[in-house]
């Protein structure tokens, strides 16, 4: 063998060797990074299920706070509305109480008034309508006034005990602006003859655990009070000055038409 020959295999050996070395290298390094990439990815997948159940609890808390206020809130809105309504009722309350202590004043002023005829009209539940029944018997009680001197007429609206203070006010004033709507309307009877209250379910007439007697109790009471001598009342002919009060009378201004539904 001569010596370029065993300098080319000895130069071959070489690179074979070598090769096989940096193969070997490679797959070590190859054998021991794997592992911890494995570990990262997994710290990496873990952070992220962290990071997402995190959200999810703040998503969850933050709901359930927003339950909550607006469960707080409704609870104060209702219970401010439940005060207000307390309050209104309350207010109505007394205001009927002093307008039926200042009728009753205004008419215990004048000199001896004294009824001389009345007149009571009913409704239906929840209504405030005149029916044909009830324009006759105002009518029948308007036919005393023609000769009638120095007079007033002292109208009282109720009704039975089947709802809310507040709404059997207004229903019973209704009622009773229904009837002198219809009196001056009619009859052309100058305002400062009425003097008008309402006192909702406050002065029953009958039982309103019956059915009769809640009928009873929605009712207009119209009462013809002069200060004049019965006897002399429907004959004399020297009219008389209005009496005099301290008190605003009040007159109907609702349409008789319009019925409570």
């Amino acid at each position: 063998m001569t010596r370029q020959s065993f300098a080319c295999i000895l130069a071959t050996a070489s690179f074979a060797v070598l090769g096989a070395t940096g193969c070997a290298t490679k797959n070590y390094v190859k054998s021991q990074t794997a592992p911890i990439i494995q570990k990262t990815g997994e710290v990496e997948n873990a952070t992220a299920e962290n990071n997402r159940q995190i959200h999810s609890v703040d998503e969850n808390a933050q709901a359930g706070i927003k339950q909550a206020q607006s469960s707080a809130d409704t609870a104060n809105q209702n219970a401010q509305q439940a005060s207000t309504a307390a309050g209104q009722a309350n207010s109505a309350a007394n205001d009927v109480a002093q307008r039926a202590d200042t009728l009753d004043s205004v008419v215990k002023g004048l000199d001896n008034y004294k009824q001389i005829g009345d007149v009571s009209v009913n409704f239906g539940f929840d209504k405030s309508v005149l029916t044909d029944d009830d324009k006759q018997q105002l009518d029948t009680f308007a036919s005393q006034l023609g000769t009638a001197k120095s007079y007033i007429l002292e109208v009282t609206g109720g009704t039975d005990s089947t709802g809310p203070a507040q709404y059997n006010y207004d229903l019973s004033n209704r009622r009773a602006d229904a009837v002198v709507q219809y009196m001056v309307t009619k009859y052309d009877i100058p305002a400062h003859r009425f003097y008008l209250i309402g006192i909702g379910k406050d002065q029953a007439v009958a039982d309103n655990s019956t059915r009769e007697g809640r009928a009873k109790n929605r009712r207009v009471e119209m009462q013809l009070l002069t200060n004049m001598n019965p006897e002399t009342a429907q004959t004399s002919q020297t009219s008389q000055p209005a009496p005099a009060s301290n008190a605003a009378p009040k007159t109907g201004t609702s349409n008789p038409n319009d019925s409570v539904e």
